[in-house]
């Protein structure tokens, strides 16, 4: 019906204008703008592949232009401070506000319910210490490793080259120099943007050994022997799998592989990056904590350690039992949320794979706690960490450190445009295009990574004094309470009650909740293998 009035419409208005040019010539200029819309319409309404505009010539595309737009109509028009997913406007506006130096406080009181389900705070002390000046550092590196590394608590978390621009790359070095705290290089290799500045690196290795890798695609020690010796290395770190899309592989189409990229990944320029979803170099929880020692003899003696999302639990019970029988450990854990990070991810991937971080980190230090093997490590949380409670929240759940990536996104100036895996990142900082890539200024965006470095621990230590401690490793479970429902709440320690140290290897092993599956974890092959006895590699 609509695209026979379109037909007549369009008709009538050539009639129109025809009859009106007998009396006023200077009319024939409206055919400049109607002869276009005519034929759109037209097209419209004689195309086939968007049924809206065959049926609505013209009109339907407002449609098209509306949900073009609805993210931005949304998060500025729409939204409130507390609603917007994935990241909420206060936090994000917490993040912008430290990483300009602006006033943060809030007038009035928090907008948050304090009587809602889940709803969390930390406990004050009525005789608060004084606040520490500068921020402790913390120790990685343990009995098998001759190079430890101190780091600070809030490191920037794993994000490549390559899903990240190279001036992104740039700033966040940069402001990691200037801050004294960590960068994690992401599974993409080291490249020459992450050596420039000089800020401490950690060394992501994933599954496809970008960096040291040999044509075929299998880990290259002599080219990782290499890369590691670098001094700016701090750390390296086996990525067996992430948030946003555990289990899942990654595939760089090879026009996105360019020279600078293929440099860093140990590849052919325009030659697509494959990371497949398992290691090729190890295939049972007993060659990955062989593989963990080789990597820490191969660079010298640098602290090794390996980064999971929590899935099938028994898995890491595994790699625990494997930790006892080989006779050495990780000298740190990273454990990633399964709600996902800046990785873009099928829907499925992110909505319903992988365990949420707040649950996995208290199972992977009770786990370790109940090995007996808590001592022998640290462990980093990682997972929307944005202000200092998100930092006290994941010490009292057991964590040494945390990691951010869209916090240090966030201070890069990203404005959440949700674009992150269409090549058209309006601030510069998740695209290849140079166009996009030349508005991120480095210099002045390290120095806002820096500031909200240097804030957000500054809040921790002032929460830290006013909970009536001075260092984080003071925190515990019971510092932090949860509301579980209308009328109760419970500390954190209530909520995940810790195991007794060896509680796994003792004769309490009977009472303890993790007691079957412990039992049915195997050093020597991971679930799946044991249920279906099949390899890895089948």
């Amino acid at each position: 019906m609509v695209r026979n009035w379109f037909y007549g419409i369009s008709a009538g208005v050539f009639v129109l204008v025809g009859l009106i040019w007998l009396l006023w010539p200077p009319i024939l200029w409206s055919l400049v703008l109607l002869v276009p819309l005519f034929l759109v319409g037209l097209r419209d309404a004689t195309q086939i592949r968007h049924t809206i505009l065959r049926n609505f010539p013209l009109i339907g595309h407002g449609r098209y232009l509306i949900e073009g737009v609805r993210p931005e109509l949304q998060q500025y028009l729409i939204e409130s401070n507390l609603d917007a997913y994935p990241v909420e406007r206060e936090y994000r506006s917490l993040v912008y506000q430290r990483a300009k130096g602006q006033v943060e406080t809030r007038p009035l009181g928090t907008q948050r319910d304090v009587y809602r389900v889940g709803y969390e705070w930390a406990s004050h002390s009525l005789a608060p210490v004084k606040q520490l000046e500068h921020e402790p550092r913390i120790n990685f590196g343990g009995a098998d490793c001759s190079k430890p590394y101190s780091a600070s608590h809030l490191n920037i978390s794993a994000m490549s080259f390559g899903a990240l621009s190279s001036r992104a790359v740039l700033a966040l070095n940069e402001g990691a120099k200037l801050g004294g705290f960590a960068h994690n290089t992401g599974e993409g290799g080291v490249s020459r943007h992450h050596l420039q500045p000089g800020g401490d690196l950690i060394w992501q290795v994933g599954t496809g050994y970008f960096g040291c890798r040999q044509k075929d695609g299998s880990f290259d020690p002599e080219r990782f022997r290499e890369t590691a010796a670098n001094e700016q290395i701090r750390m390296i770190e086996i990525k067996l799998s992430q948030g946003a899309k555990p289990g899942h592989g990654g595939i760089l189409p090879a026009v996105k592989v360019t020279p600078e990229i293929a440099e860093a990944r140990g590849l052919e320029p325009y030659e697509t990056a494959l990371s497949p979803p398992w290691h090729s170099e190890f295939s049972t929880p007993i060659e990955l904590i062989e593989f963990v020692a080789r990597l820490r003899e191969l660079s010298g003696g640098k602290p090794v350690g390996i980064k999971f999302c929590v899935g099938r639990r028994t898995d890491f019970l595994a790699i625990c039992k494997a930790m006892l029988e080989v006779g050495t450990a990780p000298d740190f854990i990273t454990v990633d949320g399964g709600e996902g990070g800046t990785g873009a991810a099928p829907l499925e991937f992110s909505n319903s794979i992988g365990m949420p971080g707040r649950d996995a980190l208290p199972f992977v230090v009770n786990s370790l706690i109940g090995a007996g093997l808590r001592d022998k490590l640290r462990v980093i949380y990682s997972g929307k960490v944005f202000s200092a409670f998100h930092m006290i929240r994941a010490l009292a759940l057991g964590a040494d450190t945390c990691n951010s990536a869209r916090g240090m996104m966030f201070a890069l100036g990203c404005i959440q445009a949700l674009r992150c895996n269409t090549n058209n990142c309006p601030t510069g900082i998740t695209t290849q295009n140079p166009a996009l890539v030349k508005g991120l200024h480095v210099a002045s965006k390290a120095v806002r990574v820096h500031h909200f470095h240097r804030a957000t621990i500054h809040a921790l230590l002032e929460m830290l004094a006013a909970m009536g401690m001075q260092r984080p490793d003071e925190v515990r479970p019971d510092h932090v309470y949860r509301r579980v429902d209308d009328l109760n709440v419970r500390t954190l320690s209530e909520i995940y009650p810790l195991l007794k140290p060896g509680a796994l290897l003792g004769e309490e092993l009977s009472s303890c909740p993790m007691a079957s599956e412990w039992r049915g974890a195997s050093a020597e092959r991971w679930s799946f293998q044991a249920e279906s006895g099949e390899s890895i590699h089948s």
